[in-house]
């Protein structure tokens, strides 16, 4: 929840135009990005739940659902591919292995 001028909100120390926009892009991003951290967060929770009860479309529901929301916060760059590759590795031997 970012207000303008984000000046009121959060102190800035910034002496130039470009590192006032920046700071202002700062709080844009940050907040962006705890949201998608938090939705993951919340995903993962709902994959392991799910996990522990024996429903079959309810495990891969929630598996389709964490990997989709981690490919995209790769796409916008709040998951490093690498860590995201690892989650879905995870995901993928728990919810999809074959029986």
């Amino acid at each position: 929840m970012s207000l303008w001028p984000a000046t009121n909100l959060y102190p800035i120390m910034a002496n130039t135009k470009s590192a006032i926009k920046a700071a202002r892009k700062t709080v844009r991003l940050t907040d962006r990005n705890k949201a998608t951290k938090t939705r993951l967060k919340t995903l993962h929770r709902k994959l392991e739940a799910a996990l522990k009860g024996g429903d079959e479309a309810a495990k891969k529901a929630a598996g389709s659902a964490y990997t989709s929301a981690v490919d995209k916060a790769v796409k916008s760059g709040v998951v490093h591919r690498n860590a995201a590759n690892r989650a879905k590795a995870q995901v993928a031997k728990h919810v999809f292995a074959k029986k």
